[in-house]
């Protein structure tokens, strides 16, 4: 039986790279000169704070991120941008959330749509990843460009790991 793994996953320091660029970015940028707040990784929690006086500058401070996490071969649906802007005393904060893994609704609509597609194929749930099965590698690939095409409906980068035959 041949089978592969999904997952769902971001290597750290590549993440940690990309935000110490926008940080010295944000150095080299005049209209962030004399401004308070900037941008922090939380490592443990894998959220990424970005903070600053008014809602505008918050907005091109993520533009820098997503520019930096691009030009680092991250792809910028890894960051989950639709948490709220919070006052915070004189600055306003916004969480960016890193997703690293699948959630349990991901894994079923990814499992869904394997089932969908009438392929030979078999996906299992195995907490925050997915391992299908078949019988030929043929229909492993197809799987692979089955999801490919629908990144947008899913809305989360994947990666294919473990391809065994």
């Amino acid at each position: 039986m041949a089978s592969f793994d999904i997952v769902s996953k971001i290597d750290p320091q590549t993440l940690e790279n990309a935000v110490n660029n926008a940080k010295k970015e944000l150095l080299t940028r005049y209209d962030f000169r004399d401004t308070k707040g900037g941008i922090e990784l939380d490592k443990a929690n894998n959220v990424i704070t970005v903070s600053s006086e008014n809602s505008m500058k918050v907005k091109s401070l993520e533009d820098i991120l997503m520019t930096r996490l691009v030009k680092q071969n991250i792809d910028p649906t890894s960051l989950d941008f639709s948490a709220e802007e919070e006052p915070s005393g004189a600055l306003i904060k916004k969480k960016l959330k890193v997703r690293a893994g699948i959630d349990k609704d991901l894994s079923r609509k990814i499992q869904k749509l394997i089932k969908d597609s009438k392929l030979k194929v078999e996906a299992q749930i195995q907490g925050e990843q997915l391992r299908v099965t078949a019988k030929k590698i043929d229909e492993l690939q197809a799987v692979i460009a089955l999801l490919r095409q629908n990144a947008a409906t899913i809305g989360q980068p994947l990666q294919y790991v473990n391809m065994k035959s």
